[in-house]
């Protein structure tokens, strides 16, 4: 029996282990990220500020080229959390949020939508609309989450469904030497396979 208990430890740590999001990129994005200037008007009721940059400031490390498209800030409620550790992204993106503002933080509203989140994508489904769909689509987004200095990749360990957050930074793309490239979404009522944004996150405060 001590032996099965030892093994079911075991087996948990080693889970834990696997399953938990590791800072890697964000060591060494700290020493080039700086914070944008402030971005006002962020509040829950509101929809994310975005600040278009012209030239495109890219960061280099290692065989990444990371291109800063715009300021970026929101506060939203967390609708859902989904960690990565295996896809050709995850050292550099270790989480996926599911962000909701306006009617989309509203606990009445949340309550009737079953919400999940698999490969990079947040999906939505109901039983009768508590709100138009266009609401739901407009109000809410799937953000691939770059912590750009490690504490900040510390505080998002610990982030969860229901939270509220306030969350500045950038909108990014990026390219790989070998010829991959990920691309953020630069408007908030698309949908569907390229609609994420990719967040490098500069700031974070809860509420």
């Amino acid at each position: 029996m001590r032996k099965l208990i030892l093994v079911v430890i075991v087996l948990a740590l080693v889970w834990n282990w696997l399953s938990a999001p590791r800072a890697s990129y964000s060591e060494q994005l700290a020493s080039l990220v700086e914070a944008g200037t402030a971005l006002n008007g962020l509040a829950l009721d509101r929809p994310p500020r975005q600040i278009e940059l012209a030239g495109g400031r890219v960061l280099s490390i290692d065989d990444l080229d990371i291109r800063l498209r715009a300021e970026f800030g929101l506060q939203a409620r967390v609708l859902g959390r989904r960690d990565y550790r295996w896809d050709r992204w995850s050292d550099l993106s270790p989480m996926d949020l599911a962000l909701g503002w306006g009617p989309m933080s509203d606990p009445r509203v949340l309550s009737e939508i079953d919400i999940r989140q698999n490969g990079r994508f947040y999906f939505w489904r109901v039983d009768a609309f508590p709100i138009p769909r266009q609401q739901i689509e407009n109000s809410s987004a799937n953000m691939h989450i770059i912590p750009s200095r490690p504490d900040l990749f510390d505080q998002l360990a610990s982030v969860e469904s229901g939270d509220v957050l306030r969350l500045k930074g950038y909108l990014v793309d990026i390219d790989r030497e070998d010829g991959t490239h990920w691309r953020t979404s630069m408007r908030r009522d698309d949908s569907g396979d390229g609609a994420c944004e990719l967040f490098l996150i500069t700031s974070i405060a809860r509420f």
